[in-house]
């Protein structure tokens, strides 16, 4: 009698979340998983990393000069004084859009990114078009993100590596005056920080 090799039990669902979780519980069983380490890393992740942190940080550049030069010289210190500095974050720099200038991010390698600042990264930046097309044609993609530029702002594209990570600081909206870094970090989106978006009008 032919046996059926097949077992259905087994077999990983067709919906990602199921299989995500089909995947957990798997390693949990087989002891590969602590499911408490699994807890934390997905509460850090949820919750403590992600595009706030790097709002938090612009919106005191914004707010506060002295604050703005020493993250534009150094950040690493001050990072680090932020509890803001770790992996995927060891070595930044930020970079300032002004009237002139503006700049946006990319890793042509792999998916170099400020976790710590900015939480983890969006798929498209992990795509291979945008990889190859921000470099070689930066205007249409920033296009295609509905940022549009005067002919003759400058364009700089930065690339991000394993030993540097870039963080754009966004053109402070006008008319915030006033606003407390609460209300101002509220103005600072992910995709402005990449430099792929500008800081929100309104909230």
């Amino acid at each position: 009698m032919p046996h059926d090799h097949s077992h259905p039990q087994t077999e990983l669902p067709a919906d990602p979340v199921l299989r995500v979780k089909a995947l957990e519980t798997l390693l949990v069983n087989k002891g590969l998983v602590d499911p408490a380490a699994l807890d934390e890393i997905i509460e850090t992740y949820a919750h403590k990393v992600g595009p706030q942190n790097g709002a938090k940080v612009v919106a005191k550049m914004w707010s506060d000069p002295g604050f703005r030069d020493a993250m534009l010289t150094d950040p690493m210190p001050v990072l680090r004084d932020m509890d803001l500095y770790g992996r995927q974050g060891e070595h930044m720099v930020f970079v300032e859009n002004t009237d002139t200038v503006h700049n946006i991010v990319v890793c042509t390698l792999c998916s170099c990114y400020p976790w710590p600042l900015l939480g983890i990264p969006p798929g498209w930046y992990k795509s291979d078009a945008y990889r190859a097309r921000v470099v070689r044609e930066p205007r249409a993609v920033l296009q295609e993100f509905g940022v549009s530029l005067p002919e003759d702002t400058v364009v700089r594209v930065w690339d991000s590596t394993a030993e540097t990570r870039y963080l754009v600081v966004p053109q402070r909206p006008a008319h915030t005056e006033g606003l407390s870094e609460e209300d101002l970090a509220a103005r600072v989106t992910r995709d402005s920080m990449i430099g792929t978006g500008f800081a929100a009008e309104t909230v």
